[in-house]
């Protein structure tokens, strides 16, 4: 069985930060493979997790899109296949699986740009069965989103276990993690729990106020996580999030609330 965990945020909010954490934390205490997929255009996965990006599905799209036209000049692509007899969702399970990034117990696949002015209908329906039948393979998958998630209805049919709403500490923070929550209802996947974190918090406890209106949310708050320094020197130098210790205090408090919930 494959437990999906999604996560998502406003850019800025620390949410892929938090997504190297909580695969960090399935390598070190759960059995079986993880499956990162990257579904924020602009986000940078793979350096959290230490891995070279070489293409996107995006790219994958892309290309696919001038096989079918040159395959519609030769009179191949309207039967449904491309130059050489391959059909497309033979060249899309093909080039998905050749752009999978390995690492240990890990992989990674990246669903790059947005789709351009074409006509993307078939294609994606055609790779969304593709990276479902992909994950199936694995014993997690964890998706960091874009804000709106439009990433995660288009590209899976799957049940998602849980949605992680990621969250600066202040109000406009929480204002905005409430709207991205809200899209979970109109999308046409399960979301079985939602849940809110507040990432980079300074202070000891979080301020009146803002718990008052964390309280008013119609998603529980999961956890904190701390501001911390170590986090800010990684970033800086470039060094992959994933090879935080298990004493830094970002990890422990990402571990502690994957133990409330799995």
């Amino acid at each position: 069985m494959t437990t999906t965990i999604a996560l998502a945020g406003k850019g800025g909010v620390g949410k892929t930060t938090i997504a190297g954490m909580v695969i960090r934390y399935l390598m070190d205490t759960q059995s079986g493979a993880i499956l990162a997929i990257d579904a924020d255009p602009s986000s940078n996965l793979n350096m959290v997790l230490g891995l070279d990006l070489d293409w996107t599905v995006g790219d994958i799209r892309e290309n696919l899109l001038e096989e079918v036209k040159s395959s519609l000049l030769a009179g191949g692509a309207a039967m449904g296949t491309l130059a050489g007899g391959a059909t497309k969702r033979e060249y899309l399970d093909h080039q998905v699986r050749t752009s999978i990034a390995e690492g240990s117990r890990f992989d990674l696949i990246a669903m790059g740009r947005s789709e351009g002015p074409g006509c993307y209908c078939a294609v994606n329906h055609n790779l969304r069965e593709v990276i479902d039948g992909l994950s199936k393979n694995y014993r997690y998958v964890v998706v960091d989103n874009e804000a709106g998630m439009e990433h995660l209805s288009r590209r899976t049919t799957r049940d998602v276990e849980f949605l992680l709403v990621v969250s600066d500490p202040t109000q406009r923070g929480i204002v905005a993690a409430e709207r991205i929550a809200g899209f979970r209802h109109e999308l046409n996947i399960n979301i079985k729990q939602t849940y809110l974190i507040l990432n980079g918090l300074r202070s000891e406890t979080i301020p009146l106020p803002l718990q008052e209106r964390i309280e008013q949310m119609d998603i529980p708050l999961l956890g904190v996580v701390p501001y911390n320094q170590e986090l800010v020197e990684f970033e800086f130098s470039g060094r992959p999030l994933i090879e935080l210790g298990t004493e830094s205090l970002v990890y422990q408090a990402v571990a502690d609330m994957m133990k409330k919930i799995l």
